[in-house]
């Protein structure tokens, strides 16, 4: 393989003074934060549909960048295998170790689903081969159920039993493509697995049917050998007006209604919490407290735009609050940070590629290192802790212990002289300690 980015050179760890734009100032791969190197507390991956095919155009205007890696083409068996090359470049030379992708993400759809799956074969035959020189590997796959017009009206909640099948065909191809390639996650994201209007809408039917895709894709799954887990990507809003899986909750709700919580757990995107009118460190929170967190798509949302800006991660105080979750989850076992990020319109060139993925590393190595220190400090902990000990002893530990009841709780209320007073949630003086660690040198 020849090199394509030849102006770029291998980004490497110089340190928060530096002034090379193509350095980390806090990603130190090898670092140790509580007991690991920093490239396993993050694992960070390369997203195809983004890095690799983001052209820069939006719905008011064409493509502002032409990523053809040398081929003079786009959508071509020829460009995709050039493409394969570029991908692993970039990796390699961000140190990189995982990447994710939809199956229309990596190869041209051909004439037939014959000649679309022989397209697939072909190229992941050579991203196998790359995988096995370079050591990068699958973090997860996905199927791009969204974008042709044959889903309109969803997939495995589609309107249709025809194209509920196709889905699901297309669902078994990228499985079997995630095994192959050793993926350890498999995503369900449910673009337009929701509705616009309840006057057309059998609500109950498409939820039951959406239950009963991923049943059918994890028995197949686990039928060929799939070890890995499997996720569900809440997002609120866009492109359906009601979404199934608007946010944790709602998607743990549904895993739990239809007993997956075996094989379901979630990936979490910073900007998609944004677009539910949530913080990103929430999402995280209400997996982690239900035995759901799985994996993270990491970018961020614009609070002062209605939609998915998918821009990389710069808000420290957000990766921050963030990796804290993660974290207190106990890390990552089968997910990752995946780069669920893209370039500005404006950002153009091959150059930006690599300057959006320092950007985001750096500030998600940084939160790495201030969350560790949030721990490390125990300030914060120390004052949750405090304001619920009431529930560690007498009356309080009763109720959690779930020894007492309604008549025990009014006799102890009527045996009181003044209520005990909650205390002050001192937020202020919280968030306080929390610039403090951020802005305190180490």
């Amino acid at each position: 393989m020849s090199e394509f980015f030849t102006n770029i050179p291998k980004v490497e760890f110089e340190g928060p003074t530096s002034t090379n734009k193509y350095a980390f100032k806090f990603y130190d791969a090898e670092r140790e934060i509580l007991g690991k190197p920093m490239k396993e507390h993050l694992k960070f991956s390369l997203a195809w549909w983004h890095a690799m095919n983001g052209d820069g155009k939006d719905i008011f205007g064409d493509p502002t960048i032409k990523k053809d890696y040398g081929t003079g083409e786009v959508g071509t068996m020829k460009h995709a295998l050039a493409r394969v090359d570029a991908a692993f470049e970039i990796m390699q030379k961000l140190g990189m170790e995982y990447f994710c992708f939809h199956d229309v993400d990596i190869a041209p759809q051909g004439k037939t689903l014959a000649e679309t799956n022989k397209n697939l074969d072909e190229v992941t035959d050579y991203m196998l081969e790359k995988m096995q020189e370079t050591g990068i590997k699958l973090l997860w796959g996905t199927t791009n159920l969204f974008n042709d017009p044959i889903f309109m009206n969803g997939a495995g909640t589609a309107n249709s039993a025809d194209v509920f099948a196709y889905a699901a065909t297309k669902a078994k191809k990228s499985i079997e493509l995630t095994v192959k390639l050793g993926g350890s996650g498999y995503v369900f994201w449910g673009g337009r697995e929701g509705y616009e209007t309840l006057l057309n809408t059998d609500v109950a039917l498409e939820q039951d049917n959406m239950a009963r895709f991923m049943k059918m894709a994890i028995e197949y799954a686990r039928s060929i050998g799939y070890k890995g887990d499997f996720y569900i990507e809440p997002k609120a809003q866009e492109p359906m007006k009601h979404q199934y899986d608007f946010d944790a909750a709602t998607a743990i709700q549904f895993i739990q209604k239809y007993n997956l919580q075996d094989d379901v757990f979630l990936n979490i995107e910073a900007n998609h919490a944004t677009l539910a009118g949530h913080t990103f460190e929430h999402e995280l929170r209400i997996a982690n407290i239900n035995n759901a967190f799985g994996s993270v798509d990491a970018n961020q949302g614009d609070p002062l735009l209605g939609w998915d800006t998918d821009s990389f991660p710069s808000d420290v105080y957000a990766t921050t609050l963030g990796m804290l979750e993660v974290l207190r989850a106990g890390g990552f076992t089968n997910g990752g940070l995946n780069f669920d990020s893209k370039n500005r319109r404006a950002s153009n060139t091959y150059e930006d590629i690599f300057l959006g993925f320092v950007l985001g590393m750096d500030a998600f190595a940084l939160g790495l290192i201030k969350a560790a220190r949030i721990i490390e400090d125990g300030r914060i902990d120390e004052f949750v802790k405090d304001r619920y000990s009431s529930f560690s002893k007498g009356i309080g530990k009763k109720i959690v212990d779930g020894e007492t009841n309604l008549v025990e709780l009014a006799e102890y209320i009527e045996g009181l002289d003044e209520f005990e007073n909650p205390g002050s949630g001192r937020q202020e003086y919280l968030e306080a300690v929390l610039n403090q660690i951020l802005f305190t040198q180490e």
